[in-house]
Parts: structure tokens; C-alpha cells; sequence
């Protein structure tokens, strides 16, 4: 069976050893104190032996948010909002900015983006109506437009439209994802400049939403919320040396694994990306401020 995972870190790790890599840069660095892993796909061959699109996947790891240490919130959001400036293009440094938040809001594992968009201060119509105050801020608009079960409508589809209103130098596109390993769940962010697929995750791929088909930047910001159940099942057969196992044809079935907490905890980096959003669209913002302008 395949391993299963959205995070480019743990495709390539779980390569095999004779996998050609040196079209593959990794470095490893810490912001803030919190471990950023970078993984730049340099070749469509690198591309085809990973899985993934050519272009830059940057991890960042949230352990001290979780463990709650003393002002990791605040260092969290100046982390994933550094990381954000890195993969914005410079045809965006000042440009407006649309930041839709994917997923559904009904189901809490598919809820970071919706969740995230609530955290985002939404400016477009700021600066149109009240230049005097808001000149010096960019224009962002935000969106969570649900999906296809909800309102019938492609997410796809639903940001093709706006995007003609909008005319946005780039998209921030916030999602779901799903690891190969149970330690991933909720303590990690995935960036990428490569775009993302709604629902790849779970086996329910979309049209893909990338610069090619929405003929602007992507920035993908994606956390792993569930575990294939299937994919967590083959792995801990294989590490006890036992990858015949009866129990695993129950399996056929997809069945997702999350954790108890996971409505405290996407709420919790939900609110990390939404603020992190903020500061990297408008530096002169704290985190201070944005509480402010959110209350």
C-alpha cells in the first residue's frame, strides 16, 4: 500500500534509499523557535518520484504552541507570517490580496480554513470607502465559500467569480490536510507556492487551484488534521515486523483518524494562520492590534 500524505517533508522521508535526490534541496533552520523545514522540488523528474508539483514546501513545526509555553502565540504567528512574506511574490508586495479559507465548517477537521478566514481582517472595502484612514493598507479580501455539498457549487467555480470582481495580485489559500504520521496532527503548517487541491487529503480531489488555472499566485497554508486510517495501520504493521495482518482488510473502507482535542485545537491554529495573515499582508500589525481590530 502507498503511504499517504499531503506534507512534501514526510514524501520525501519516506522515500526509498535509492530514490535520486539531488534535484531535491532541503535545509533545516528555526524561526522564533520553531523548526522550519524547507523542501524545494527542482525538476518535473524530482516532481514525479515525491508526488508533488515542482516549487517550494516550507514546514513549520508548532510544538511549543502546544506544549504552551509562554508567549509561543505571539512567536507563532511572527514565524508563519515571516514565511509568508518569503513565498509572496514581488508582483504582490503591495497588491490586493484574496484569502479563501477552504473546507467545511460543518465538519471540525475540515474546518481550518473557514475557521482561519474568521481571524482575517478583511480591508478591500476599507480602502475603497475610507481612503483618508486606510490608504497605507492593502486591499484583502476574504472568502470561505463552503463546498460542493453545501452550496452545489465548485469551490473552484466560486473563486473563478470572485476573482473577476476582485482582480487580487495573489490568493492565500487555507486547507486541511492529511499526514502519514499521528506526531504531524495539528503541531504542523505546511506552506507551498505551488497551489493546493481541495479535498486531495481525504480522496476527494477537486480542480486543482493554482496559477495555472486562476492565473495568479497561489500560497497554499495547509495543516493535517487526520491520519488515513489504512496508512497509519501499514506503517505500525511494518515497524513490528508483521505487514500481513487480517485486521487490516477492514480497512478497504476509507477511515480518517484524528485527535480528541480537535475542536480546541483547530480552533487554536485557526487562529495562529488567521493573525499570521495579517502581519505578513500588513507589517505595521501586532498582535495586539489585531485583537483590536477583531473585537
Amino acid at each position: 500500500m502507498a503511504f499517504r500524505t499531503d506534507l512534501a517533508v514526510e514524501a520525501v522521508q519516506n522515500l526509498p534509499h535509492t530514490a535520486d535526490l539531488r534535484q531535491v534541496r532541503q535545509t533545516d533552520r528555526t524561526i522564533e523557535g520553531f523548526s522550519v523545514s524547507e523542501v524545494e522540488i527542482l525538476n518535473e523528474h524530482a516532481a514525479q518520484e515525491i508526488g508533488k508539483p515542482c516549487g517550494r514546501y516550507i514546514t513549520l513545526e508548532l510544538d511549543a504552541l502546544v506544549r504552551r509555553e509562554e508567549d509561543a502565540f505571539p512567536r507563532a504567528c511572527r514565524a508563519l507570517s515571516t514565511l509568508l512574506g518569503e513565498l509572496l511574490p514581488d508582483s504582490a508586495a503591495s497588491g490586493p490580496v484574496l484569502v479563501t479559507g477552504l473546507g467545511n465548517r460543518m465538519i471540525t477537521p475540515d474546518a481550518i480554513g473557514p475557521q482561519a478566514i474568521d481571524h482575517v481582517i478583511a480591508t478591500r472595502h476599507l480602502v475603497e470607502q475610507v481612503p483618508d484612514v486606510f490608504a497605507s493598507w492593502r486591499p484583502v479580501s476574504a472568502l470561505a465559500p463552503g463546498v460542493l455539498g453545501q452550496t452545489g457549487v465548485e469551490t473552484g467555480e466560486v473563486i473563478c467569480g470572485v476573482l473577476d470582481r476582485v482582480r487580487p495580485a495573489a490568493v492565500l489559500a487555507v486547507d486541511a490536510l492529511a499526514a502519514g504520521r499521528l506526531s504531524r496532527l495539528l503541531r504542523t503548517i505546511q506552506l507551498a507556492d505551488t497551489g493546493i487541491t481541495p479535498g486531495a487529503g481525504v480522496g476527494n480531489a477537486r480542480a486543482a487551484l493554482n496559477s495555472d488555472t486562476l492565473g495568479v499566485p497561489v500560497i497554499a497554508i495547509g495543516v493535517p488534521t487526520v491520519v488515513d486510517g489504512a496508512t497509519l495501520a501499514h506503517e505500525i504493521a511494518a515497524q513490528l515486523g508483521s505487514p500481513s495482518c487480517e485486521a487490516l482488510d477492514d480497512l478497504s473502507l476509507p477511515v480518517m483518524v484524528t485527535t480528541r482535542d480537535i475542536d480546541r485545537e483547530v480552533a487554536d491554529i485557526a487562529r495562529v494562520i488567521g493573525y499570521a495573515v495579517n502581519m505578513a499582508l500588513h507589517p505595521h500589525l501586532t498582535v495586539s492590534d489585531i485583537d483590536l481590530y477583531l473585537s
